[in-house]
């Protein structure tokens, strides 16, 4: 699996501020609504039915939400850098800047384990890290992001 293959450009924006992890759930949701054709309303009540079971704030500042929703035929990514991070509910109790949200279908099963854990990896990359925070152009932190773990497959 690859990132190319689940991220697509137009799914990795730049946020200034976001006030709420509902807030950021709608902007996912829209995002995944332009990028992928995926209703921003399902998006958004898979993300946070999900988040009730636990957050998804991973620590470091880093965040990887993510939901099986019903009618996908595949897996999508959608990437968002904040400016001034955010509150998240996260496990250090440290603020979120960088978002990896992840959508698949609902009955991925395996694939579904196999995509977050290759995200989880790469987020957990400290060289992607300090980079994807260097940059706030959407088509850098897209090449950065898919770059990332082909290099190291190689």
């Amino acid at each position: 699996m690859d990132i190319a293959k689940i991220l697509k450009p137009e799914a990795v924006r730049v946020f200034g501020h976001v006030v709420s992890k509902k807030r950021l759930f709608q902007d996912l949701g829209d995002i995944a609504a332009a990028a992928y054709g995926i209703p921003a309303a399902a998006v958004v009540d898979g993300l946070q039915e999900r988040e009730t079971l636990g957050p998804t704030g991973v620590g470091h500042g880093i965040a990887l939400p993510h939901a099986r929703l019903e009618g996908l035929d595949r897996i999508a990514g959608l990437f968002v850098r904040l400016e001034r991070p955010m509150d998240f509910d996260s496990v250090d109790r440290q603020p979120v800047d960088l978002i990896f949200g992840l959508l698949a279908p609902k009955d991925s099963g395996v694939e579904h384990l196999k995509a977050l854990a290759l995200i989880s990896r790469t987020m957990r990359d400290p060289a992607v890290i300090a980079k994807l925070r260097a940059n706030l152009a959407p088509a850098t932190l897209h090449a950065i992001l898919t770059e990332a773990r082909s290099s190291q497959a190689a």
